[in-house]
């Protein structure tokens, strides 16, 4: 049982580390080699994780080799746009100002009930508001909706907002996060006196965020005994 409990904690390491090298895309992002991929590694762990007559090189080599097989292809990917088309296919048009292309739609084994619960996904219950909508590579429906069913901008009202950058997490659980502050030019002192202004020290924080404009968030952690 034991020996059982340790492949398992070891197998489930390198598909982890495997899995991490092959990126952060979502799962409905993945494109059909990745997916293939991730399926057969899964595969593959299973068998030596359970059956301890099957030694563990049987799986942490295949492994190994798909994660190769998948650096091979995403480079390959990055140079050939043809080869890239042939492995990851084209986007392609289901909808072209605002008519449903019948022919795209049989390419694709793609229903007229799948292409309207993939719109409601994305807010439109309409066909009529529908200008464009593209099937992308990875299955996504793109949708472009008619310019007057598109939400207004400021850009509409001739308004130019101020310009807000991103976020960033000073302290997560009480953890000061060092390289966020290199990159904003402070150091520890300059983030004691804003939790100091929340009476509270950095560490003793559950969270500080300074927002785009210089804004800060902060709350304390609770202490143990508090409900």
């Amino acid at each position: 049982m034991l020996v059982i409990f340790l492949r398992a904690i070891f197998l489930y390491i390198l598909v982890l580390v495997v899995m991490r090298f092959m990126g952060k895309r979502e799962i409905s992002q993945l494109q059909p080699f990745e997916l293939v991929i991730s399926i057969m590694i899964a595969d593959l762990a299973t068998t030596p994780m359970s059956d301890t007559g099957t030694p563990i090189l049987y799986g942490i080599i295949p492994i190994l080799g798909l994660l190769m097989m998948h650096i091979i292809i995403s480079v390959i990917n990055l140079k050939s746009i043809k080869v890239r088309e042939i492995i990851c296919g084209k986007p392609r048009i289901l909808m072209f100002r605002g008519k449903i292309d019948e022919k795209a739609m049989i390419k694709e084994n793609f229903t007229i009930n799948e292409l309207q619960e993939r719109l409601r996904v994305n807010g439109i219950f309409n066909l009529e508001d529908v200008e464009y909508a593209i099937l992308e590579t990875s299955g996504q429906i793109t949708v472009i909706p008619k310019p007057n069913k598109r939400g207004t901008t400021p850009e509409d009202f001739g308004i130019e907002p101020e310009y807000v950058g991103i976020s960033y997490d000073l302290v997560v659980d009480g953890k000061v996060m060092t390289d966020n502050l290199v990159k904003l030019g402070k150091d520890y002192k300059w983030l004691a006196k804003q939790t100091e202004k929340f009476h509270m020290r950095p560490e003793d924080a559950l969270v500080v965020v300074i927002s785009g404009n210089g804004s800060i968030f902060c709350q304390r952690k609770m202490k143990k005994g508090e409900a």
